[in-house]
């Protein structure tokens, strides 16, 4: 009889789209469960148990925010992706389970770390 090697735990992972809880928030901070882009590495997750990235929503009014970046979902609704709020969550904690849009958005988190580079100045420049 052949023994079953068990799953690998899942760990979030750099470009990869996640559900988190952003609960508490406060003032005008998302609240509830949202997507996030992960900037971190898995190595990074594994490790401390914290993700980095960029939040996500639908909210209407950042259609005309200049720091948030057009992130349509699976059906073309609007979405947006928030660089000039990036969070940093212990994942476990609040409870991160994979979205459905998974990973190797690549594309995506470069776009959004050039528009967190002209907002922070912070990656080299």
């Amino acid at each position: 009889m052949a023994t079953r090697k068990p799953a690998a735990a899942w760990v979030p992972e750099r470009a990869e789209i996640i559900f988190i809880q952003y609960n508490p928030a406060v003032g005008d901070e998302m609240p509830d469960d949202h997507p996030m882009l992960i900037l971190s590495t898995r190595a990074f997750a594994e490790r401390t148990g914290i993700v980095v990235g960029f939040p996500m929503t639908h909210a209407a009014r950042h259609a005309d925010n200049p720091f948030a970046i057009a992130a349509p979902g699976a059906k073309g609704e609007p979405g947006y992706l928030l660089t000039h709020q990036p969070k940093s969550f212990d994942w476990r904690a609040r409870n991160a389970r994979p979205h459905p849009w998974g990973t190797g958005h690549t594309k995506l988190l470069a776009a959004a770390l050039k528009r967190f580079d002209a907002v922070f100045g912070v990656c080299g420049h």
